[in-house]
């Protein structure tokens, strides 16, 4: 189909259909270093018990609680036990000056603090400690197995991990993790008048802005980035393009070449091999089109740059997030800050800025308006059916 109309609603379940393939993700392991922000594929049960090893809370010295029952009280001392000692034997009767984290000896039963006692300076070669408050068994000792026993669950399947559960992975041992696999994505931005930062911008050219943007989004949204390409207006230039990015990803994105001009080539290229081009019943974002080309689905978003984005937050930020395991992003109902007109016949997607505990429209309308758009922090969704709204009428905002 091109030429075609249709509403939001009926294109999101298009591309929905779509990209359903991108829902079951198998199983990768991948280095504890690069596990953050991923999903458990899986349950992570603990391989070891956590501590392993009975050891001091504090630094002080070892006793056996029986011996420090009735205080003031002098010791013997037997030694200095840091962290990273091995395992010895308490004799009974004794202390044993102990740091935090060192093993407690076998037989020592609890911790008294360093600031409980006095050290007292040794005139025959034998050290002493005296010992000024009584501590019962289990005082200060982190016995094995307390934080956590071998066997029991860690982190759930569906767990996204953040810092702290690195933490966790890291103290039981683990060296990798398996997490659900990333849906690959390719970005292609297209049209002759792009250039990249760093060239001179000559008479008509613009930079591309398209491509990082686009793969920038697919990134902040559970995507692996396979590849970022550019076309110039050649058909032949492109159909190679496509024909790499179909080879590499599981989803390609396109900007430019689906509205009415003369040089539009993704559809030049993609409307003959079956793709769809219509119009949704959006501003900005209506040109949109579709195709499955050596069954990877192809995204075409129109080209000005405020239109590719919404239209990859309206289409497809849903779709990857869900495919990624990552949470969804939900809307919210807020109330406008200011009177508010709309084109009626078309949803309209306005950018905005919450404030506080209202939304202020930010910038104008315009689809290349891209620098305008980097002061918003949300959408407004205004339905194709609505002309206008009032201060503090309520509207729905979705958070970029």
């Amino acid at each position: 189909m091109t030429g075609g109309r249709r509403s939001v609603e009926e294109h999101v379940e298009h591309v929905a259909a779509l990209l359903a393939p991108l829902r079951t993700r198998p199983t990768v392991k991948v280095p504890l270093a690069r596990a953050l922000n991923r999903v458990l594929a899986e349950p992570i049960h603990a391989p070891i018990d956590l501590p392993a090893f009975r050891n001091s809370q504090m630094d002080g010295y070892a006793v056996d609680a029986a011996a420090v029952a009735t205080v003031p009280v002098t010791l013997p001392v037997r030694g200095v036990l840091a962290a990273g000692a091995g395992m010895s034997v308490h004799e009974t009767g004794t202390a044993r000056k102990i740091m935090t984290g060192a093993p407690i000896p076998e037989g020592a039963d609890a911790v008294v603090p360093v600031e409980d006692t006095t050290d007292n300076s040794s005139t025959d070669g034998q050290a002493t400690v005296t010992v000024h408050r009584s501590v019962a068994a289990g005082t200060y000792v982190r016995e094995r197995g307390s934080d956590i026993a071998a066997g029991a669950e860690l982190l759930p399947a569906g767990q996204l991990i953040a810092p702290r559960h690195i933490a966790a992975l890291a103290a039981v041992g683990m060296t990798e993790v398996p997490v659900r696999a990333l849906p690959r994505v390719a970005v292609i931005s297209t049209g002759s008048e792009l250039v990249f930062g760093g060239t001179d911008l000559g008479p008509g050219k613009i930079f591309n802005s398209n491509g990082p943007a686009l793969a920038a989004s697919a990134l902040a949204n559970g995507a692996e980035v396979v590849s970022v390409d550019h076309s110039e207006d050649d058909a032949e230039e492109f159909a190679l393009k496509i024909a790499h990015a179909t080879d590499v990803a599981e989803v390609v994105i396109t900007s430019g070449g689906v509205s009415k001009g003369d040089f539009e080539v993704v559809k030049d290229v993609l409307g003959p091999r079956g793709g769809e081009f219509v119009s949704v019943a959006m501003q900005p974002g209506g040109p949109q089109g579709t195709a499955v080309v050596d069954g990877i689905p192809i995204l075409a978003f129109p080209g000005n740059p405020v239109s590719a984005l919404i239209s990859f937050e309206v289409f497809t930020r849903p779709l990857l997030r869900a495919a990624a395991g990552l949470p969804a992003i939900e809307p919210s109902m807020l109330p406008l800050t200011a009177d508010l007109t709309s084109v009626a016949g078309k949803r309209q997607f306005f950018r905005a800025r919450r404030d506080g505990d209202g939304v202020t429209v930010v910038s104008g309308p315009g689809s290349h308006l891209v620098a305008g758009m980097s002061g918003a922090d949300a959408l407004l969704d205004v339905a194709a059916d609505t002309t206008s709204l009032r201060a503090g009428d309520l509207v729905k905002v979705l958070p970029l």
